[in-house]
């Protein structure tokens, strides 16, 4: 059995010198192809790895579930446990804390065995290879493109197009240069920053970018028109965590999601869909810090998140299927 080791801390090891948090590469980023270094898709062969709270996970849980991969890729949640938290993501959820696919217990034990040389944080989603017991890939930035294209002869019938091939160029600048460094890694440059012109930096980064999204929505219905692409899914996981979790660790905010309209409707819209709301554990995502709850002072969520109906929150109606030409159909679908 392999010994846990103990997950290395981003403020620690991933801040450069002006106090910026610098996110660590991704490690298993061995492609999904035909090629003969490249990763084959299979029905059975993959593991996938993902955390309630995470939300670079949250991106390939949502689009397995849509895409109708439930049957062809296996999935299990890990989480943190109080006395092995040190030890970083475990499998707390299962008999015994062991994933009953590989037998671990930490998904440190899975990077460990694919790398023994590797020394940085194990990280979801983990795409494990079931036969090897291994990591094989761990890219969120391409997983869920993986899952649409190399996974494509598996998808159930009358799948989404979720990435289709005449808007790929632009999904990937918009993911790779506005979502990712703005959005989705912008609330960590905020919630990581130790110095206070990093934390700036990165608050007006997010900002401006929401307020572009919320211009760019007030006539489209989704990111990149009528449908849904594999950017909404990308920008929606931020933004269910941004008003339950994320305001926490951030100091004073200039808005929330729900004052932005635009924003604020079509992240409703996109709740609607199962997948969405079947994926998002909002009570997971804000449960409280404070066990004690007969302390003075007692941060919000650990007073009020249990108390909280979310999904009648988010379930609110909204009027963003008048901007669409097809206001019942949210997905381009193979003709």
């Amino acid at each position: 059995m392999t010994k846990p080791r103990l997950r290395p801390r981003e403020t620690k090891v991933e801040i450069d010198q002006t106090g910026a948090f610098q996110r660590q590469p991704n490690h298993f980023t061995t492609p999904f192809g035909q090629g003969e270094k490249e990763l084959s898709a299979e029905i059975g062969r993959y593991h996938l790895i993902w955390a309630k709270g995470c939300h670079w996970s949250n991106r390939a849980s949502i689009v397995r579930q849509l895409l109708g991969l439930e049957e062809v890729i296996s999935i299990n949640l890990v989480g943190h446990s109080r006395e092995n938290e040190k030890y970083g993501w475990e499998f707390v959820y299962d008999k015994d804390r062991r994933d009953p696919v590989t037998g671990d217990q930490f998904l440190s034990e899975l990077y460990d065995r694919a790398d023994p040389d590797y020394k940085g944080r194990a990280t979801v989603p983990a795409l494990v290879d079931t036969q090897s017991r291994k990591v094989v890939n761990n890219d969120y930035h391409r997983l869920t493109n993986y899952l649409e294209v190399a996974f494509k002869p598996f998808h159930k019938i009358g799948a989404p197009d979720l990435y289709p091939e005449d808007l790929r160029d632009q999904i990937d600048d918009y993911n790779d240069h506005v979502l990712f460094p703005n959005i989705n890694n912008g609330v960590y440059r905020m919630m990581f920053a130790q110095s206070l012109i990093a934390y700036h930096q990165a608050f007006e980064d997010f900002y401006r970018t929401l307020d572009e999204i919320e211009e760019r929505l007030a006539d489209r219905r989704f990111l990149f028109g009528d449908y849904v692409t594999d950017s909404d899914v990308r920008l929606f996981v931020t933004l269910a965590r941004f008003d339950t979790h994320y305001y926490r660790n951030l100091g004073p905010i200039k808005h929330r999601i729900i004052d932005y309209p635009n924003i604020w409707g079509y992240a409703r819209d996109l709740y609607a869909i199962p997948a969405f709301k079947e994926n998002t554990y909002f009570h997971s995502i804000a449960h409280g810090w404070d066990k004690d709850k007969q302390k003075l002072f007692l941060d919000f969520n650990s007073r009020f998140a249990d108390q909280i109906d979310y999904d009648a929150i988010w379930s609110q109606p909204h009027q963003r299927a008048k901007l669409s030409k097809t206001p019942d159909q949210k997905f381009l679908t193979p003709s």
